[in-house]
């Protein structure tokens, strides 16, 4: 068994995320503390309290989801002998879970990766005035077909772009209001199920995004990248990376630049791994399941998920 570790992005954060594993693992508890001491903020109540509207902010579902992701790492390291270096070829997070799966992997601090993720999600929220900029999910789109979509729309004005590129049938577009309004009538032309406007109030992953790719090439140029346990499978480029140098570029361009879910995921096999993991969640493993029938795909979220894998290992 050949595993690559996957972490979720934005999207996947739920009140009482977490708590259940918080109840069952000191570990656990410490990751949510450390997270709080961090911010200065009791991130933890949020996760499992609410209200669902702040957690749902950029700033807070970012390091909450790394968080979740990150207590079911530290468990497994320290009560059932996971060590990234012997049980992984490769980590892999979408947007946001790319920073998750470098702090399993050695490269940040979990301090350092909450403060970040804090930064960047105040970043992209901020990038753009609220009620300008948007994401809309083609659903029933291929790639090619939402490229086609997204340069229509844009032609007209605007920006549009192919932002998230997650699975045959579920690609994201993004950009301003206008362009995507227009895009939603050129999807419907084409024959695409639907144009379904999503519940952000920003234009991630677009050259929109710019003032935060700014912000966070200052921010990770201040923070020391360690050497990686394994390398990263890229967000931007569908491919390994390493070098702790170029992990800081591929950080700064992930942010305006398109999330090549799919690609990376096709790119497995390849890559000789058969099974991947993934660590606070299943959005990315029914993703999974769809662009790769034949790869083995577990999920980490409660303590029985941890308790059945952490045997396996």
């Amino acid at each position: 068994m050949t595993r690559i570790f996957i972490f979720p992005g934005q999207g996947s954060q739920a009140i009482g995320m977490g708590k259940a594993l918080a109840d069952a693992f000191a570990p656990a508890r410490d990751v949510f503390q450390e997270v709080d001491d961090a911010l200065s903020q009791k991130l933890s109540r949020l996760m499992w309290e609410g209200p669902e509207a702040d957690l749902t902010l950029t700033e807070n579902a970012q390091p909450a989801i790394m968080a979740a992701s990150l207590a079911v790492v530290r468990v497994l390291e320290k009560e059932m002998g996971l060590e990234v270096a012997r049980h992984a070829r490769f980590v892999a997070g979408h947007s946001l879970g790319e920073y998750s799966a470098l702090c399993a992997d050695g490269a940040f601090t979990l301090a350092e990766t909450a403060r970040l993720l804090k930064i960047r999600g105040t970043a992209m929220q901020s990038a753009v005035p609220v009620g300008q900029g948007g994401m809309t999910a083609l659903i029933g789109a291929e790639f090619a077909q939402a490229e086609e979509v997204a340069r229509e729309a844009a032609a007209d004005g605007g920006v549009c772009v192919v932002a998230n590129d997650n699975a045959p049938g579920q690609v994201v577009i993004s950009g301003t209001l206008d362009a995507l309004a227009r895009a939603g009538e050129i999807a419907k032309a084409k024959g695409i199920k639907r144009a379904l406007p999503l519940p952000v109030s920003a234009p991630f992953h677009s050259p929109l995004m710019r003032p935060a790719a700014e912000r966070m090439a200052e921010e990770l140029a201040k923070v020391a990248i360690r050497p990686l346990a394994v390398p990263v499978l890229a967000n931007v480029t569908a491919a390994p990376a390493a070098d702790p140098e170029s992990v800081r570029r591929l950080l700064v361009e992930q942010v305006m630049g398109r999330v090549r879910w799919r690609e990376s995921i096709a790119a497995l096999r390849a890559l000789e791994v058969d099974t991947t993991v993934e660590f606070g969640g299943k959005v990315l493993t029914g993703m999974v399941k769809r662009i790769d029938k034949d790869l083995a795909t577990i999920s980490l979220e409660s303590p029985a998920d941890l308790e059945a894998f952490g045997k396996s290992l």
